[in-house]
């Protein structure tokens, strides 16, 4: 099994980041873990480029062609964005605009056709408006259809601001661990 945690946050160590953490700790030694930082990455915005590959694949050379071999590969893509201004971080909108190549491929050309996996959403939100969390989960479940990924399940978090205050939130932690649990039943 190979597992890509991506982290949308960016703030290191942040309430994303202890929560894919966690995750990803289960699946040590059970699975191949790939942990992605968007913020630490070098790469641009979509540029809709008029003269695009046909293939699925993005022409822009940069940090994203390592991201898209490896959710490409894998079989579980978790992804941990915290919500900002009612939606999922910039560097996370960032990297999902970046899959429209792959979009066109598999709606428009018919050029590619991404492997099957299992996404999970982890989110952390500061004021508990739920249209906050449905927006994000909206573009998250788009994106998971086009990486070829059903939308398995999620953690939410809402109240939680203050960087390190996610570890307050017990039950976020349980239902981290009930979906490891439901993961390795199937």
């Amino acid at each position: 099994m190979k597992i890509v945690g991506i982290c949308g946050s960016p703030r290191k160590n942040g309430n994303s980041e202890i929560l894919l953490d966690e995750f990803l700790k289960y699946f040590e030694g059970k699975a191949e873990i790939e942990k992605i930082f968007l913020n630490k990455l070098r790469f641009v915005p979509c540029q809709e480029c008029e003269n695009i590959r046909k293939d699925g694949r993005c022409k822009i050379n940069d940090d994203m062609q390592n991201v898209y071999d490896k959710i490409e590969s894998s079989d579980i893509v978790i992804v941990a964005s915290p919500i900002f201004f009612g939606s999922i971080s910039a560097q996370t909108k960032m990297m999902i605009d970046r899959f429209q190549c792959q979009w066109l491929g598999i709606k428009i050309f018919k050029t590619f056709k991404p492997k099957r996996k299992r996404g999970i959403f982890i989110s952390v939100e500061a004021s508990e408006k739920d249209e906050f969390i449905e927006n994000a989960k909206s573009i998250i479940k788009n994106f998971f259809a086009t990486i070829g990924a059903s939308y398995f399940d999620d953690v939410i978090c809402k109240g939680v601001d203050e960087k390190g205050k996610v570890k307050e939130k017990i039950e976020c932690f349980e239902k981290i661990k009930k979906i490891y649990e439901k993961i390795m039943e199937v």
